[in-house]
């Protein structure tokens, strides 16, 4: 029978194999990681091949995802549904087993983990919402929500500065739930880390409030177990086992340095590896009694059948919690009459004509929908006063861990890969606010959502040069047409209450990608609508005025200038150019409606148009067309009052007209 070296040895087989056969990849993590996987997996890891999704596993994160065959190894041998031929597709198109884990492409891949960081930061994420989720559901005997996150790490996460936000936070809000491996192998690709990191990680973590496990051997199966089982009796913290590893292990000449870092280790490199780890068989070949050993189909079909069991009983005591649970985690759909009770709110948004400024309408809508949503978790990285993003029934989950409000502290890109993480997990909508500038230090979590296509609602507010004197630092210039380009995301900038409405309600009922709601500080102007038009607004782009005859001009506008636009048209109509008003408040919506409907809003015929927007102008070039111009910025901003920059800029009815008179 296989021992416990041949179950690690393994890993490090298929590894090295796949990494060659690729002529690309990673293998000294894996190598490295191998003793504590096996430990981890085997002895550890709540989990069932046959179902991935099941909703009380246990969590697992390869933060340090470089090392994917690390996990594609592990999901192999397991029994995913990752054959040989998947392991041996490493790296090529369409494989189950791309460059990096890709949540989505292979089963029991939890998260995407390419950039170092992410991943630790989701981890932090599935176990704020194992912990908060597990205080809203469980009752008296019936823990039905009780598993543990686990996460890989290496150097290269540690030092980015996305580890320091989202770690601080998990100790904060006492974590015990999480635990994390830090693989302490010295190696990154420039070399040795002593050159450029020698940071006393026992120290920072325990600076934290997390619970330390030091100076355990990486390849000591016994000593990893024990670490495991002592963080696992810790309720109150999260920990940290620092194992120390030999990167490659296993590799005669390259092990313990960089040269196996990002490199195949080499046919020659290879040979020898097999006859150091006593590992006779060929590429690609596991022994059946390996494949025995490591198979854990059986116990994860019992572990859920007993969960099953367990949910019978919680559901004959308390039917409605259990209903609530199987809509929210096990189905993931709003509740039935939510879409009617939104499009009503908005009707009577309009009715109300309340002049606002949309990150007030924004606060209203949530104040509205919170109720009807108990899985809505909301917060805000600092600045809750200003982006208006808590409501009347909002609980901090640091006092309540039942509560639905993050305080999430000066962290915005800790906030949004912890985001990133309480999606992932499920259970929940997200919402999570900063100004819309400082998007900019969250840009790689943001994007990870996008790629994910998990919904999360990021609320950007301060969304322009109207925000007036805390100057060019502040005010966004390109930061809309960014997010506007991003695959999958829906971006929305309303233009007034009723339009703020409809982007939080199309936020909600949008889980294909993120949403990035961007609203004004300043005071916005209720715009007249039908009702026929408040259901236009949801296809992103719609008529808000139009003249009485076919238009010769169309205005485009979108959030604080639509007022600006309606304002002009309303000057050229007198004068008797027919001018039309799009309101466009999400472009991305707007491209994905049919051609006719298109048509219908944006004729070919009309070439004469003109975009309105205080943001780059580049991104509107492909709605004018060569016969329009843009009102837009192609400079940073200033500092003065919001008015006075609108003025100073161009944002005028004056020069609107002008602009359309230029054509």
């Amino acid at each position: 029978m296989a021992s416990r070296t041949d179950l690690a040895n393994a890993i490090r087989a298929l590894s090295m194999d796949a990494v060659q056969k690729a002529k690309s990849g990673h293998p000294g993590a894996p190598m490295g990681m191998a003793d504590i996987a096996e430990v981890l997996w085997r002895g550890f890891l709540k989990h069932n091949p046959t179902n991935p999704n099941w909703a009380d596993r246990d969590r697992f994160v390869l933060s340090n995802g470089h090392g994917s065959m690390l996990i594609y190894s592990l999901l192999h041998l397991s029994g995913y549904d990752v054959s040989i031929e998947d392991v041996k597709s490493f790296r090529q198109l369409h494989s189950k087993t791309p460059g990096h884990p890709e949540y989505g492409y292979t089963p029991g891949v939890e998260t995407t983990t390419g950039p170092l960081g992410a991943g630790v930061s989701n981890a932090v994420g599935m176990a704020i919402a194992e912990k908060t989720l597990a205080a809203q559901f469980n009752r008296d005997e019936h823990n039905i929500v009780d598993h543990f996150t686990y996460c890989f790490l290496g150097d290269g996460c540690l030092m980015e500065g996305i580890s320091h936000e989202a770690c601080s936070l998990a100790g904060t809000l006492k974590l015990g739930k999480l635990v994390a491996f830090y693989d302490d192998n010295g190696i990154s690709i420039d070399g040795e880390v002593e050159g450029w990191f020698t940071d006393d990680t026992a120290a920072r973590f325990k600076a934290y409030g997390w619970h330390v496990v030091e100076n355990v051997d990486g390849h000591n199966p016994d000593a990893i177990a024990n670490a495991v089982t002592e963080a696992q009796s810790i309720i109150d913290k999260p920990s940290i086992i620092i194992c120390k590893t030999t990167i490659g292990f296993g590799s005669p000449n390259k092990q313990g340095t960089h040269d196996c870092h990002g490199a195949p280790l080499g046919d020659d490199e290879i040979a020898a590896t097999r006859e150091f780890l006593n590992w006779p068989h060929a590429p690609f070949e596991i022994p059946a009694d390996v494949y025995e050993l490591w198979d854990a189909k059986d116990a994860g079909q019992e572990d859920e059948n007993a969960w099953n069991e367990q949910f019978v009983a919680y559901k004959n005591a308390y039917p409605e919690l259990a209903a609530e649970f199987e809509r929210r985690v096990i189905l993931g759909e709003l509740p039935e009459d939510f879409s009617e009770k939104a499009f009503q709110l908005a009707l009577t948004t309009q009715q109300k004509a309340e002049s606002l400024a949309t990150r007030k309408a924004s606060q209203n809508t949530i104040e509205a929908f919170a109720p009807l949503l108990p899985e809505l978790l909301g917060g805000s990285a600092d600045l809750a006063g200003s982006n208006l993003t808590l409501w009347s029934g909002s609980k901090g989950i640091q006092d309540d861990a039942a509560g639905n409000y993050i305080f999430y502290g000066v962290r915005e890109f800790g906030m949004s890969g912890i985001m990133n993480g309480i999606s992932l997990h499920g259970g929940f909508i997200n919402y999570g606010a900063t100004f819309l500038m400082f998007m900019e230090y969250a840009r790689n979590a943001v994007r990870m959502s996008a790629l994910m296509g998990i919904q999360n609602i990021f609320v950007y507010t301060h969304d322009s040069i109207g925000q007036g004197e805390d100057g060019p630092t502040h005010q966004p210039i390109e930061q809309i047409a960014n997010l506007r380009m991003t695959p999958n995301m829906h971006t929305w900038r309303p233009a007034d209450g009723v339009e703020s409405v409809i982007a939080w309600k199309s936020a909600l009922e949008y889980n294909e990608g993120p949403s990035s709601l961007i609203f004004s500080r300043q005071g916005l102007p209720s715009q007249a609508r039908t009702e026929q038009q408040v259901e236009m607004i949801e296809k992103g782009g719609y008529i808000l005025v139009d003249s009485d005859s076919a238009p010769e001009v169309i205005l485009i506008a979108t959030g604080s200038e639509v007022e600006l636009a309606v304002k002009a048209a309303a000057e050229l109509n007198a004068s008797g150019t027919a001018t039309r008003v799009v309101s466009m408040p999400c472009t991305n919506l707007f491209d994905e409606q049919d051609e006719d409907y298109k048509q219908l809003v944006l004729p070919n015929s009309v070439t004469k148009r003109v975009a309105i927007e205080a943001a780059h102008v580049d991104y509107w070039h492909k709605y004018v067309g060569f016969g329009g111009k843009v009102v837009g910025m192609s400079t940073f901003g200033e500092s003065a009052p919001g008015g006075e920059l609108m003025k100073h800029f161009g944002f005028t009815v004056e020069n609107v007209i002008k602009t359309v008179q230029s054509l």
